[in-house]
C-alpha cells in the first residue's frame, strides 16, 4: 500500500520506520533543509535521533509529490494518508489539499483546536467536508519505542468501517496491534484530556507528594475526561479502553511523556516559557488546557483538576496552593 505521513517530528518518523518495511511509505515534512539532511543522513537528528530510516523510506519537503503518492491509480488502489501534525498545524494543512481531497485519512494528534475547540475529526470535517472516509489513531505510544520496534495496542476510530479495516490491514502487523472503533468522539477526548492530567501528574510527583496521590489523581482524572466525553457524545466504554485509560497511564506515569515533564519543571519553579523552549517539541497538554477549561465552563461540566492546570499555567496561580485547594474540597460520593 502506498502510504504518506505528513508530518516528520517524533511520532510521524517512529511510524514511518514501523510502516516501512512491508509498505511504500513516504515521509513528509514543511522544512526542505531539514527534511534533505534527513534524506542524506537516513535519520531524522532532530526529533528521533538514533534510529536509521531503512533503504526503501522515502523523505520529501514537495507536498503535492506526497499527496500524489496516495492517489487512487490503476496499479496500487487508494492509499492512506497520515496526518502527523500538532492540533495546531491541522488545518492549514488541510487547507493545502482541499483541491485532492485524499481516499483515505487518518491522524495522530491529540486535542482541542485552541481557537474554536474543536476535535480535530471536527476540524476536518469544515475543512475537507463530509464526503470523505477519515479517522483517527490513538493509544499508548511513545515514539521511541514504536521505533525501536517494542509492542504497543492503538485503536483506530472512524465512521467508516471500510477505512477502519483498511488501516487495522495496514498498519495490524509484528508488534503493533489496532483495535477499531465507531467512537471517534471519545478516543478523540481521551487522547485530548489525558494530556493535561499528565501535566497535573507531573506537578504532584515533582513536588514529592507520592504514590498514592498520582493513582488518586490519575483516577479522578479519568473521571473528568469521562463526564466530559459523554457530554460531547462520546461513550461510557470507550475511556476504559486503550485510547482512555490506556493513554492516560501511560502519559502520566511515562517519562518519555512531554506533558509530563512539563509538570516536573514546574514543580521545580520553572517558568511555562522556558520549559516549552527547552523541550524542543509540543506539549499538547499546555495549549489544550486553556480549551478545555472554557469548554467545560460552557457545558456547565466539574472539571477540578483541568481548571487547576490551566490556573497554573496561565494564571500565575502557584502550583502548591492550587494542590491545597484541591484537596481542601468538600467531600462528595464517588461518581464519573
Amino acid at each position: 500500500m502506498n502510504i504518506t505521513i505528513l508530518g516528520a517530528g517524533a511520532w510521524g518518523t517512529a511510524l514511518a520506520l514501523s510502516l516501512a518495511d512491508r509498505h511504500q511509505v513516504l515521509l513528509w515534512g514543511r522544512d526542505q533543509k531539514a527534511m534533505s539532511e534527513a534524506a542524506l543522513r537516513r535519520e531524522n537528528a532532530t526529533y528521533l535521533p538514533g534510529f536509521q530510516f531503512p533503504p526503501n523510506l522515502m523523505v520529501s519537503a514537495d507536498f503535492e509529490a506526497a499527496l500524489a503518492h496516495v492517489v487512487p491509480d490503476t496499479l496500487h488502489g487508494e492509499g492512506l494518508l497520515i496526518i502527523a501534525s500538532p492540533v495546531a498545524g491541522l488545518r492549514p494543512l488541510l487547507s493545502r489539499m482541499q483541491h485532492l481531497a485524499p481516499p483515505n485519512l487518518i491522524w495522530l494528534c491529540k486535542g482541542f483546536e485552541e481557537t474554536t475547540r474543536l476535535l480535530p475529526h471536527q476540524v476536518v470535517r469544515h475543512v475537507l467536508g463530509n464526503d470523505i472516509a477519515i479517522g483517527a489513531l490513538s493509544g499508548p505510544s511513545f515514539a521511541q519505542e514504536v521505533a525501536g520496534g517494542l509492542p504497543c495496542a492503538l485503536t483506530v476510530a472512524s465512521d467508516s468501517q471500510p477505512l477502519r479495516e483498511r488501516v487495522v490491514g495496514a498498519l495490524h502487523a509484528h508488534s503493533i496491534r489496532v483495535y477499531s472503533s465507531d467512537d471517534i468522539i471519545g478516543v478523540e477526548v481521551g487522547g485530548a484530556v489525558k494530556n493535561i492530567m499528565a501535566i497535573a501528574t507531573g506537578i504532584i510527583d515533582g513536588m514529592g507528594l507520592g504514590l498514592n496521590a498520582r493513582a488518586a489523581l490519575i483516577t479522578r482524572g479519568l473521571a473528568e475526561i469521562t463526564r466530559l466525553g459523554v457530554a460531547l457524545g462520546g461513550r461510557t466504554e470507550t475511556f476504559m479502553g486503550l485510547a482512555g485509560m490506556g493513554d492516560l497511564i501511560l502519559t502520566c506515569t511515562g517519562d518519555l511523556s512531554r506533558n509530563r515533564q512539563v509538570g516536573l519543571a514546574i514543580a521545580q519553579g520553572k517558568k511555562l516559557e522556558a520549559i516549552v523552549a527547552e523541550l524542543g517539541h509540543v506539549a499538547e497538554g499546555v495549549r489544550c488546557a486553556q480549551a478545555v477549561r472554557a469548554l467545560a465552563a460552557d457545558l456547565g461540566i466539574d472539571m477540578p483538576i483541568t481548571n487547576a492546570v490551566a490556573a497554573v499555567l496561565f494564571d500565575g496561580d502557584s502550583a502548591r496552593d492550587t494542590v491545597k485547594r484541591l484537596l481542601a474540597r468538600d467531600p462528595r460520593g464517588e461518581t464519573i
